[in-house]
């Protein structure tokens, strides 16, 4: 049974070291805290998880401090989706509940802390303000046995990007240093064209010397119960005067020796093996380069059995006289990508003008854990077409690379590949592209490309003051734009086509979303209402209520009760408890479901049958509609008061955690989910059924991290820390910096709600239409004629700017909403968690019957 405690301050003031004390001193391991202890999140680190007997792939550290104190501790696998749906993040306060403390039985003086208990994430409370370096913060480790450069769990010996698994994370990561001087002896060295005779014969075979022309990103291929140390792959194509092969790096090799393989690298190779080549893996197209390439083998340099002798050359003790190739390129420019083959490889150089946020997709692998790929959209140009290329580059191994692209830099993509999609053409990177930017392009193999030299002559001839006009980042970016007709399919084994989603199955959609994934649904049904908000949003009034402090109380994680505050339990302003709750996403009407998913709102209700635990993310009441009917709401109900006039569309959100109970947790500070529209259409059905809808899923108001804005030198830091995921480490000096978010070319936004078929579900999405060409997403975008209806608009994304300059008005556009009246819609829904509960939901295509074709097959 858990102890409970009262972590008052001891001698020195440490909650952190009181609470040791008493968990040290305690009967049991276990620790129940009468009051949460509010400490800040200052690292979070994850790894594989030992075992996958709890369902999860991965665990995590997390580093905390109370100010005085700093320490490591385990996160309990029962709490790991805090971590993934972004709402634990470094820089974040965290109200602990209960924790306990974990010996390592295999071995002398290894234990940790472990949180058993999350009340709830806030804002970082203003005592952590004054924080500067939380290197300078002594790390508690009396008696504690912790590794600050590696995992808890002693038998994993390397921590994984907090994101995905393809980059190199950690101090096990040998930088890139200049080679040593080095004596090599050429005289006996074998070509890559004899390494066949090898192969076919018991001969150890003889040392290389190799040019790496392509090296691949990093491939994790670490599953819960693997015992391999280092479970990393990378491969390279390598080649001397004889023809091109590949060579695979293994395990323990890939951390040592990954950043010092750079593309143009000699080498020397000794004690290397050979093995058949693997035929289904993606290849590196290399059609500049007049040289024999072996498919049927492969060169594998191991960590052992036998251990790879690997030695870099130093570039200047490269001879001429080894007759060594040189990198080759296929630079490309804007105008040429046109007409080139679809899946065709080039490099190209430009001049970036737009730069999207880092978003997720979840792998399709079936094997192995969980795994997600990181990409961004990037907009560049070279002054050969008015189009900038349009990029999807994902995560390329290279993160002091992908995570500093931003405008008027100088990019440079290797081996990205041609996409066509009707009449769209952009470039996807490849597993073997290679990122460049503005800093890195000094003595890369490319620099004497003629095509490179010309594009350097043209950025002469700009003004920056021109060029940073045109610039942009962020925002709801979705590229290539959805086809002109819809064509369902029931093969989920189609990467590029859509099967049609329930709208009451969106639930499932959203709890299972993770912090920054994107994905697209398909729903069917009919436009029942339509609002048009104004933007930026007028501000709310004042509340009148009196800012007072509240006390921290209700109900731990783990389902025990947090009693009522005493003199000492620690209180927070109302600022601090603006909290992010496992169930900060559930909006509950009296007679009906509604799952809120955006904005946190200004008015609230809670019951205390509603008051159930769940894991943390976007979760749905699960309370039958007939047991909400019976519902009372008694005296002991929370309501956050609100005018009485409030309109159907601002959910009721709930925010509680815990298990039944007669305690409440009360969170005040809530603000509204979305303004009140400036115009409003319902379809004449709506009135009638609204009331009757089971599940009503809201988006709220549009968030400000959809919509693109103008990019500023003075700001990149901030906004470089906004546009990528999640950092792993606090940084209090950036997080403490704000900007003014100027949005391009967004004067409002349409609320749409779709009810489905059968009347018992609905969704509300946001369409933000084009309106000028300074957004982002009209690049690449024909500009067809239409005639500026509600619906034309809505499905071309944009409105139809007149010669003259001139566009329709809002109350126009909601003027055609009528034409909506009974009309059958499959809407094209794209969603994306953006952290802290806020899940976007932008309707980026509506379909009208006449676009809709049946598929040619059943299911």
């Amino acid at each position: 049974m858990a102890g409970a405690a009262d972590h008052r301050d001891s001698g020195s003031g440490s909650a952190l070291q009181a609470v040791f004390e008493q968990l040290r001193s305690a009967y049991t391991l276990s620790l129940t805290l009468t009051s949460p202890l509010c400490l800040a999140v200052i690292a979070l680190d994850r790894y594989l998880s030992l075992q996958h007997s709890s369902g999860e792939s991965y665990s995590y550290d997390l580093t905390i401090t109370d100010g005085q104190w700093r320490m490591k501790c385990q996160l309990a696998d029962s709490l790991t989706r805090w971590v993934r749906t972004g709402s634990l993040r470094c820089g974040a306060g965290v109200l602990v509940s209960q924790l306990s403390l974990v010996h390592d039985e295999t071995r002398l003086s290894h234990s940790y802390l472990r949180i058993d208990g999350i009340h709830s994430v806030v804002e970082l409370p203003e005592r952590f303000l004054s924080i500067k370096d939380v290197e300078e913060i002594p790390q508690w480790c009396q008696d504690y046995v912790t590794r600050s450069d590696g995992p808890l769990q002693l038998s994993r010996k390397y921590y994984l990007p907090l994101w995905i698994n393809d980059d190199p994370y950690g101090s096990v990561w040998i930088p890139n240093n200049p080679p040593p001087d080095v004596v090599i002896d050429v005289s006996r060295i074998t070509l890559l064209a004899d390494l066949d005779a090898f192969f076919h014969s018991s001969r150890r075979p003889l040392p290389l010397l190799v040019r790496i022309l392509h090296r691949s990103r990093i491939r994790y291929y670490g599953k819960p119960g693997q015992n391999i140390d280092f479970p990393f792959q990378v491969y390279c194509e390598v080649a001397d005067q004889s023809g091109v092969m590949s060579m695979v790096v293994w395990n323990d090799l890939c951390p040592e020796w990954f950043n010092r393989l750079t593309v143009g690298s000699v080498l020397y190779l000794q004690q290397y093996s050979l093995k058949h080549s693997y035929q289904k893996r993606s290849r590196p197209q290399i059609r500049t380069l007049s040289l024999m390439t072996f498919h049927s083998i492969e060169i594998c340099l191991n960590p052992r059995s036998p251990a790879s002798v690997v030695t870099v050359i130093p570039p200047k003790s490269v001879q001429p006289q080894w007759g060594l190739p040189d990198v080759p390129y296929n630079f490309a420019t804007r105008s040429e990508v046109d007409s080139m083959n679809s899946n065709q490889a080039c490099d190209v150089i430009g001049l970036v003008t737009y730069v999207g946020r880092v978003e997720r997709i979840r792998s399709k692998e079936k094997t192995g854990p969980e795994k997600f790929w990181a990409y961004r959209w990037v907009h560049a140009v070279d002054g050969t077409n008015d189009s900038p290329f349009i990029l999807e580059i994902f995560s390329s191994s290279q993160p002091e690379i992908f995570n500093n692209i931003c405008p008027m830099t100088y990019l440079v993509c290797t081996q990205m590949r041609v996409c066509e999609t009707g009449c769209s053409v952009y470039l996807t990177s490849s597993t073997e592209t290679q990122l460049f930017i503005t800093g890195c392009h000094k003595k890369q193999p490319y620099v004497n490309e003629p095509k490179v030299k010309a594009f350097i002559q043209w950025t002469k001839t700009l003004k920056d003051s021109v060029m940073l006009r045109r610039t942009a980042v962020g925002g709801h970016y979705c590229y290539p734009p959805a086809p002109p007709t819809f064509t369902p399919t029931t093969n989920t084994n189609m990467t590029n086509e859509l099967s049609i989603t329930a709208i009451a199955e969106l639930k499932g959609e959203l709890e299972s979303l993770q912090y920054r994934e994107r994905r697209r649904v398909a729903v069917q049904g009919y436009v029942a209402a339509v609002q048009y908000h104004t933007w930026p949003p007028q501000p709310e009034p004042p509340h009148s209520e009196q800012q007072e402090s509240v006390s921290v109380q209700g109900v731990s994680d783990t389902g025990a009760a947090i009693p009522p505050s005493t003199k000492d339990a620690m209180t927070l302003s109302q600022r601090e408890m603006d909290s992010t709750s496992p169930d900060s996403d559930i909006t509950v009407s009296p007679k009906r479901r509604r799952v809120q998913t955006g904005s946190r709102l200004h008015r609230q209700y809670f019951t205390r049958s509603k008051m159930q635990s769940n894991s943390a993310g976007i979760q749905v009441a699960f309370t039958s509609l007939e047991e909400e009917e019976e519902e009372q709401w008694d005296e002991g109900d929370l309501e956050l008061e609100e005018s009485e006039g409030e309109d159907e569309h601002t959910s009721v959100r709930k925010s509680a955690v815990g298990k039944e109970t007669d305690q409440t947790s009360q969170v005040p500070g809530v603000q509204q989910a979305a303004s009140h529209p400036s115009a409003l259409w319902e379809s004449k059905v709506w009135p009638l059924v609204k009331q009757e809808v089971a599940d009503h899923f809201c988006c709220g108001r549009l968030d400000q991290e959809s919509i693109p804005e103008k990019f500023h030198f003075d700001d990149r830091e901030v906004l470089l820390h906004d546009l990528n995921l999640s950092p792993a480490r606090w940084n209090p000096d950036l997080t403490s910096q704000t900007h003014t978010h100027t949005p391009v070319a967004c004067t409002g936004y349409f609320m749409l709600t779709i009810l489905g078929l059968n009347q018992t579900a609905a969704v509300d999405v946001l369409f933000v239409p084009v309106v000028s060409s300074d957004d982002p997403r009209a690049a690449g975008v024909p500009q067809t004629q239409h005639d500026n209806s509600l619906l034309s608009c809505i499905s071309s994304g944009r409105l139809y700017v007149q010669p003259d300059g001139s566009c329709p008005t809002p109350g126009s556009l909601m003027s055609s909403a009528p034409q909506l009246e009974s009309e059958r819609v499959v809407c094209i829904v794209d969603l994306c968690l953006l952290g802290e509960h806020r899940v976007e939901m932008i309707c980026s295509k509506l379909y009208s019957t006449a676009d809709v074709c049946q598929p040619s097959s059943t299911q």
